[in-house]
């Protein structure tokens, strides 16, 4: 530990095995998103260029990017000169300005990608004290939230500097329990993000039938229960 900051030292006690320990001890890295050139504007993912995931796409703890077309996208030659802030399996993201704390665990599908200047990415390294999937359960955690609240500035739209983010004090159990713990969560964090990609299909569909019902395109079912 680097820090004698009480909020890290102090608390209740500990489960034998357990620590408290400053989010940027925990962290290989802890970046801010590179800033948009005027230049880099107006292309999408769709053009071929590196996509860049925005603060809008987290949601339910992970990243999910919009149609190909409304993803904003950085040209190629200038992500060449950012790779520093490509983003790989097992990076944390998190909102630092505007609706702070609002997180997600990087899953494959997005390595390669860039992020926006009002994201910080955290990065753990495999040899580190801190397993990832750990990490962002307990970043999610309504103690982690309620720090980041209590110190975000608010002058005009909230927002936390990469410094203070990173004496957010952690706790940490041994491997073995992190290992267990983020797995739960993270499995659980999935089956609400499929219920909730249902329950948007459904109310897709809603809207679609009564359309149809509601302008004499489709007859209705006239058996109880029965689908049109």
């Amino acid at each position: 530990m680097t820090t004698a900051d009480s909020s890290v030292t102090s608390g209740p006690a500990l489960p034998h095995g357990w620590r408290r320990s400053p989010l940027k001890d925990l962290c290989e890295s802890i970046r801010t998103g590179p800033a948009m050139r005027a230049s880099d504007k107006g292309r999408t993912q769709a053009d071929g260029d590196v996509p860049i995931v925005l603060p809008r796409d987290l949601r339910g703890n992970r990243v999910l990017a919009a149609d190909p077309v409304a993803v904003p996208a950085m040209p190629r030659e200038r992500a060449r000169t950012l790779e520093k802030h490509l983003l790989r399996e097992g990076d944390i993201l998190i909102v630092r300005t505007g609706t702070v704390g609002r997180l997600a665990l990087v899953t494959g599908e997005y390595t390669g990608w860039l992020y926006h200047h009002g994201l910080v990415r955290l990065r753990t390294s495999t040899e580190g004290p801190a397993r990832a999937a750990y990490l962002a359960a307990y970043l999610g955690s309504a103690t982690a939230q309620g720090w980041l609240r209590d110190r975000s500035v608010t002058a005009v739209i909230p927002s936390v500097s990469t410094r203070t983010l990173g004496e957010l004090p952690v706790l940490l159990p041994p491997a073995a329990e992190q290992q267990t713990i983020g797995a739960t969560l993270a499995a659980l964090d999935e089956k609400a993000r499929v219920h909730s990609e249902i329950a948007r299909l459904t109310g897709e569909y809603r809207d679609t039938l009564a359309e149809a019902l509601l302008t004499g395109v489709l007859a209705p079912s006239h058996e109880p229960g029965g689908r049109a």
